[in-house]
């Protein structure tokens, strides 16, 4: 047995692959993810509708590529993080999962940071106290759904759900248990003082496991929805932005992916544990590494909203090149010149995590007039994003890591203009990836390394591919410079703090 199954609980999409050792992918599958934001700065989603998928999925796969159930020997999960999925003692959800892009919990962040010394928190917990912690989301719920918040028995994440439907073992991947601030970083192990802060029992939070490390095996219910053979082993997953920086090859200091997914994540690798509030501090799923990073509230689901409420007026023109909307954005964006004559947006929709941290940031148009058309909407979007992943990569280089070489990933870089401008606004090369299926390669080779079919993490790379290499144009620099300033003075004139970093 040499195959091995990925899954990917993501933002907008679920995906599975399936590769056979040691480098053939056998078949891909997706399925998509309905984001619900009922109120400002919510997102939210149905852990039944990831079920129904990985289901379809899985058997989708077993259909399309003849490989019999018995020839996987294992599956790995990777999703969202960190999202918080609750059941009740009857094993039911009891309410919809709350992502991690959701911005819900200010005021309890705000309560957090009043209670506690920040400097010794981030010193324990590795993270800071921001809206990405699962314990100000569980205060939220206390507050607001205290029926709900009463009948807690287990909160996990996403690809920790889906693992305990396919074996039953309720557990915590160890990235899920970091970023959610249940983990003393030096100890490596769930603290039950840092527990305490989310009001719930310690019981409420299951042990936590290693991505490779062995959780257990596909129960018959689960094999009879999936169609997988009953007895596969299930290894403990891993956070989706981790998993893709593996199948990137992000394992040096210096070497920085950027991932465009639903959001943007910045992510590099290192051997040092240096916690800043500013960014995320997560495992490496190379053991002994550790991998600081950034993710924004959105990214690609921003782009998503854009295109279904304010672009169908190109729709025809799109259909009749029979390009997508997208493409058809790209082609007016690309005949703008640089900084979108004038206009300036501000890419916080659902509030902001990395590196400002403000659950109550929003989205902004500054400069639009008359003069401006849809196709200079769409290059400020796309500089926006460009202009967020500069100020990360500042913040990078102000903690002590290294920044130079930039590796981008996932369905937003398959577009050249989005990935031209972020060439031009960091000023260095951006290297393109192909062949890279995202985060579910990742899982699939976490389960190799945990079934014992390959120790060599790095063999992953075999099947990824490096594409073209976009150079910035230095005819931009300067204009991209000042457009990075008002960028990030805008912020700082709304939210009313003129030293905001």
């Amino acid at each position: 047995m040499t195959c091995v199954l990925g899954l990917d609980i993501g933002t907008t999409s679920t995906i599975g692959i399936l590769i056979r050792l040691p480098d053939q992918v056998l078949g891909l599958a997706s399925r998509p993810v309905t984001l619900s934001s009922p109120h400002a700065g919510w997102a939210e989603e149905d852990p039944a509708e990831w079920w129904a998928n990985v289901g379809a999925i899985c058997r989708e796969l077993l259909a399309t590529t003849g490989i019999a159930p018995s020839e996987i020997a294992a599956v790995g999960v990777t999703g969202m993080l960190p999202a918080v999925v609750l059941l009740g003692r009857d094993g039911r959800v009891l309410r919809p999962s709350i992502q991690q892009s959701d911005g819900r919990c200010g005021r309890e962040v705000a309560e957090l940071r009043a209670e506690r010394d920040e400097a010794a928190f981030i010193a324990k917990a590795g993270n800071g106290i921001n809206q990405q912690l699962v314990t100000a989301k569980l205060r939220w719920i206390e507050r607001h759904e205290p029926d709900v918040f009463s009948r807690i028995a287990t909160v996990f994440g996403s690809y920790d759900y889906v693992n305990w439907r396919l074996t039953g073992e309720r557990a915590v991947e160890q990235n899920w248990a970091l970023e959610a601030g249940f983990v003393d970083v030096v100890k490596g192990v769930i603290d039950d003082d840092l527990v305490a802060l989310a009001h719930i029992p310690r019981a409420v939070v299951p042990r936590k496991v290693a991505s490779h490390e062995v959780l257990g095996r596909v129960q018959a219910a689960a094999a009879a929805e999936t169609g997988l053979a009953e007895g596969t082993l299930v290894v403990g997953g891993a956070a989706d932005m981790i998993a893709s920086a593996l199948g990137a090859g992000i394992v040096s200091a210096g070497d920085v992916l950027l991932k465009f997914g639903g959001a943007v994540d910045i992510l590099t690798a290192t051997d040092q544990v240096r916690p800043d509030p500013r960014l995320y501090l997560d495992y490496h799923l190379v053991p002994g590494l550790f991998m600081p990073n950034g993710c924004m509230s959105t990214g690609g689901s921003v782009l998503n909203w854009f295109v279904r409420t304010l672009a169908g007026g190109e729709a025809a023109a799109a259909a009749a090149a029979g390009i997508s909307l997208h493409q058809r954005l790209d082609r007016l964006a690309a005949a703008k010149p640089a900084g979108a004559e004038g206009l300036t947006i501000l890419p916080y929709f659902l509030g902001e995590k990395t590196p400002i941290h403000d659950p109550a940031a929003r989205g902004v148009f500054d400069g639009l007039d008359l003069s401006h058309d849809i196709g200079h909407l769409w290059r400020a979007l796309l500089e926006s994003y460009a202009y967020a992943i500069r100020h990360h990569v500042e913040v990078l280089k102000d903690m002590g890591h290294k920044a130079e070489r930039f590796v981008v990933s996932d369905g937003g870089s398959a577009s050249r203009v989005w990935m031209q401008i972020v060439a031009d606004v960091l000023e260095q090369p951006v290297q393109r990836l192909t062949g890279h299926p995202g985060s579910c390669l990742g899982a699939a080779w976490t389960a190799a390394i945990g079934a014992g079919l390959t120790n060599d993490w790095s063999g992953v790379s075999r099947f990824v591919e490096f594409g073209d290499r976009l150079e910035p144009e230095p005819a931009t620099a300067a204009t991209y410079r000042k457009g990075y300033d008002r960028f990030r003075d805008l912020y700082r004139r709304l939210a009313g703090r003129e030293s905001v970093q």
